[in-house]
Formats: C-alpha cells, sequence, structure tokens
C-alpha cells in the first residue's frame, strides 16, 4: 500500500533553482526530494510569472520550454478572491510580509499544502507549522 502523498507548495525561488540547475542549490534540492516519497509538488499561476520573467526578458527559449516541461509536471493552482483576502491579513498581521510571499502562503494554506519549502528565512515566522526553509534545516 502506497503512502498518502505530501501536497508541497514550493516557493518560485526553488522551482528557478530546479530549472536554472543552480549549482548549490539544485543538487541539495534534489536530495531533499529523493529522500521524501510521495511528493506532489504545487505551484500557482503566480510562480508560474514570476519564474518566466527573466527567460522572457533574455528571451531565452530554450529556458523558457524548460520551465514550460517542469510546470507540466507540476500541480498548479489558480488564485482566487479568498486566497487575496487571506493575503491581506497575513500582510495586516506581519507588516514586513510583501504582497507575493503572502499570496503564496494564502495560496498554499487555501489548497490545503502539507508544506510550502522556501529558501527565504522571514517566511517561517508568518506559518511555522507550514514553512520549511529546506535548504538550511
Amino acid at each position: 500500500m502506497g503512502l498518502k502523498p505530501i501536497y508541497v507548495y514550493l516557493d518560485s525561488c526553488l522551482v528557478i533553482y530546479l530549472v536554472e540547475e543552480h549549482q548549490i542549490f539544485a543538487p541539495l534540492l534534489e536530495n531533499y526530494i529523493e529522500n521524501t516519497p510521495d511528493l506532489i509538488f504545487v505551484v500557482s499561476d503566480l510562480t508560474e510569472m514570476e519564474c518566466l520573467v527573466i527567460p522572457f526578458r533574455k528571451n531565452n527559449q530554450r529556458l523558457i520550454e524548460k520551465f514550460y516541461d517542469w510546470f507540466n509536471q507540476a500541480k498548479i493552482v489558480s488564485l482566487n478572491k479568498e486566497i487575496f483576502h487571506q493575503a491581506a491579513q497575513l500582510r495586516a498581521d506581519f507588516s514586513s510580509l510583501k504582497t507575493p510571499d503572502a499570496l503564496h502562503l494564502a495560496t498554499a494554506i487555501h489548497h490545503n499544502c502539507h508544506e510550502f519549502w522556501t529558501n527565504d528565512n522571514r517566511l517561517d515566522k508568518v506559518s511555522p507549522n507550514l514553512v520549511k526553509n529546506i535548504l538550511t534545516n
């Protein structure tokens, strides 16, 4: 019998590390992924937008295709009014929280993700039971 899947929302920086094969962070992330069974990666339309800015700016078609290939393997969720309201509440509660980070966290919470993986040490203060900085822990 298989294990119950673990839904993990990936912060945009981690998707970029994986797709662009970051020399330091990609191997650490890949090792963590290999040692965590039954993962389902969740990202949002916002993640896709953030990841594609630089490849579009540089007109790097190869990298654009690599991102599209990666996104085709992930569960992509959309933002809705409830998520925007939850993000507003997070920003109200944590004044230093930036809008994109609030939207990512609210999306992960709204879609019942088990974990939110990031490389941003500031986010675990917002939701310590959800957020994991897997590159430093």
